[in-house]
């Protein structure tokens, strides 16, 4: 069974991380939300608090197929500040294992040089941080083992895009139409 990790920091974006979360788990992909800042209850940007599966110190990386960040202000720069998951997120983009952000977040990759020759998107106004990117106005745009959305209003593209992923192109066809989403 694959695993999925979605990283809560304050100030997430709730749909972004929480339609992926969903998505995923109506799949029958493990799926673990991870606090970042020490403790379990993260709010969002929305001020709705959110209750995380595990703290980043509990999270299992070995067991993790996919490392998933969710946009949000100050959400994104809360996670690229958090210097143990930006050590992991390195070590699984050196070692080809897949990584996937979304909105704001897709400018964490971009600073790190992951996409640097690949076609990504992002919310529009971080596009200028997707250094090195062919970068798209797609909802989706998944290079290899690196996977970019724009926004919430792609958040539903995205999670179909993991579960395809892992899942294959029928299961996320068939999540799309369960969920009453016409792709």
């Amino acid at each position: 069974m694959s695993k999925v990790l979605v990283f809560l920091a304050e100030g997430f974006e709730e749909i972004e991380a929480l339609t992926v979360v969903d998505l995923c788990r109506r799949a029958g992909i493990e799926t673990d939300t991870v606090a970042v800042s020490g403790e379990r209850v993260v709010t969002g940007s929305h001020r709705v608090p959110v209750q995380a599966d595990v703290l980043l110190a509990e999270a299992d990386f070995e067991g993790a197929d996919m490392l998933v960040l969710p946009g949000g202000m100050p959400g994104t720069r809360n996670l690229e500040a958090c210097g143990p998951l930006m050590e992991r997120l390195d070590a699984f983009y050196r070692e080809g294992r897949c990584v996937s952000a979304i909105c704001a977040a897709p400018s964490i990759f971009g600073h790190r040089g992951y996409l640097r020759g690949r076609n990504a998107c992002s919310y529009p106004e971080f596009e200028k941080e997707l250094e090195g990117a062919k970068v798209s106005r797609g909802a989706v745009e998944v290079s290899d083992h690196v996977t970019t959305s724009r926004g919430m209003g792609t958040a539903l593209d995205f999670g179909l895009a993991i579960v395809e992923r892992f899942c294959g192109k029928e299961k996320a066809e068939e999540l799309a139409k369960k969920v009453v989403y016409l792709r």
